[in-house]
Formats: structure tokens, C-alpha cells, sequence
């Protein structure tokens, strides 16, 4: 996709080396796009299937091997002057960006039982104001003749219920109203905008057990990989996509309820 080359894009949460993050920013690195990604290492380093602290230098590093401007930064997306700050230095650093990947998210697991106000803000400050603010900041500082791009990642909420996960469904699920009413104001703009659901996808996450129980509910009979969405939201932020706003896309291989 030619039409990809020189542009900038914005990837957000691309703190690790096998997620989805890092699995975008490679292939818009592939076509020639510049990239300049988020990473937040206090939050990996919390969870599961932690980080290895020098995994975002290792991302950057690889991706200027294709040739293509490549810039980074650590930053908390819960902080509310986050936005601004990273479209200020994306601006200053690389040039005014044509594409948003609202990528980064907060999870943790929680259900009615547990699930606290601190906890529920966390998740509503990442999943849902960062995503709302940062895309407002890239509208206002778009300039029209490129033909800009916004993509949020969302978790298919709407395709059926995640008990245990009540905030991030919560979440995750006001991603897609978002994306739908934001498409409609961004059109006159030349924005669009629509919101990917890559279904369970194995990031390191998952344990031998969770592959062998979700494999059956792939028709295709193995699990999704990152490159998988990446190259669905490769297509999303082209040319030849110009077409296509305001959609929920389901790229999940056809993953069985």
C-alpha cells in the first residue's frame, strides 16, 4: 500500500515486542509509514505476562531498519494532560500524523463482587477518556489534504458477555458508541473512523489450557496472532478504505461464542 508511504502514524500502548501494539506498528513500518509510539511499562510490568524493560528500545531499534522515521515515548494515558502532550511531541518530533491508533488499554479482572471506584476510574481514564481526548486532539490539529485515519481497538462486547472483565467490557463496549457518533462529526473533516475487534488473540498471554479450550472455537483451527489485526487495520488506514467509517469490524476468524 504505497499510499501509506511518508505518512505518520500515532500507535498507542506498543510496550511489548509480541502485542498487538508492536504487530501494527511493523506492518505500517512495512509500507513506508513513520512511526511514533506509546509504551507504558509500570502497567506491563504489573500484569501476567510482564516486560522486559529494554522491549520498547528493541521495538524502536527494528522498526528504523526500514528506513522510516521513528520516535517514542513513556507515557501514563490515565494522566489527563496526556493527549495534548503526545500530540505536542508527535508534532514537534515528526510532523503533523495522518493516523491514530487508539490502541493502549487498561484490564484487570473484576466482576459486582469486587469492583471498586478506584478501579472502574482507571479503566474509564485509559479505555475511555484517553481514547475520546487523544482522538479530539488529533481532529483539531488535522490537516485536511492527507486524508486522516482514527482506528480504536475494541474487545467485541457487543458479540456476546465477559464475565469477570466488568470494567474493561464496561469500557471497551463505550468504544464502539464512540467511534460511531465520532465518525459522523470527523466525516467533513476527511477523518475516518471505525474500531477493530480482534477476538482472543495470543499476545504471551495465554497459557497452554486457554489455547487448547478456545481452539475449537476457531473454524480455522488455530488461535489469532497480532499480525492478524495489524493487517486488517493496515487496510483500514488506506487509500482504500476511504470508504469505510463509522464500522465495528469483527477481524476475530470467524471466533465461535
Amino acid at each position: 500500500m504505497n499510499d501509506l508511504k511518508g505518512k505518520i502514524a500515532i500507535i498507542t500502548g506498543a510496550s511489548r515486542l509480541k502485542g498487538i501494539g508492536a504487530a501494527i506498528c511493523r506492518e505500517l513500518a512495512k509500507t513506508g509509514c513513520h512511526i511514533f509510539f506509546t509504551y507504558w511499562t509500570d502497567y506491563d510490568k504489573s500484569m501476567p505476562w510482564s516486560i522486559e524493560i529494554d522491549e520498547p528500545l528493541k521495538l524502536k531499534e527494528e522498526l528504523q531498519q526500514k528506513g522510516i522515521n521513528v520516535s517514542c515515548m513513556e507515557l501514563d494515558l490515565s494522566n489527563p494532560d496526556a493527549p495534548e502532550l503526545l500530540l505536542n511531541q508527535v508534532v514537534e518530533r515528526l510532523g503533523y500524523p495522518n493516523i491514530l491508533i487508539n490502541n493502549a488499554t487498561y484490564s484487570t479482572n473484576n466482576t459486582f463482587a469486587n469492583l471498586t471506584t478506584k478501579e472502574l476510574d482507571q479503566h474509564y481514564k485509559v479505555n475511555i477518556r484517553a481514547t475520546t481526548l487523544l482522538s479530539i486532539q488529533f481532529a483539531q490539529k488535522f490537516e485536511k489534504q492527507f486524508g486522516g485515519r482514527i482506528v480504536n481497538l475494541t474487545s467485541g462486547q457487543f458479540q456476546g458477555p465477559m464475565p469477570g472483565e466488568l470494567a474493561y467490557a464496561t469500557t471497551k463496549g463505550a468504544v464502539d458508541a464512540l467511534t460511531i457518533t465520532l465518525s459522523a462529526e470527523l466525516a467533513p473533516l476527511g477523518i475516518t473512523v471505525n474500531a477493530v475487534n480482534p477476538g482472543p488473540t495470543d499476545t504471551g498471554w495465554m497459557t497452554e489450557n486457554i489455547r487448547n479450550d478456545l481452539k475449537p472455537s476457531f473454524p480455522f483451527g488455530r488461535i489469532g496472532e497480532p499480525t492478524d489485526v495489524a493487517k486488517t487495520i493496515k487496510f483500514l488506514v488506506s487509500e482504500e478504505a476511504a470508504w469505510i467509517t463509522g464500522q465495528i469490524i469483527h477481524s476475530e476468524g470467524g471466533f465461535r461464542r
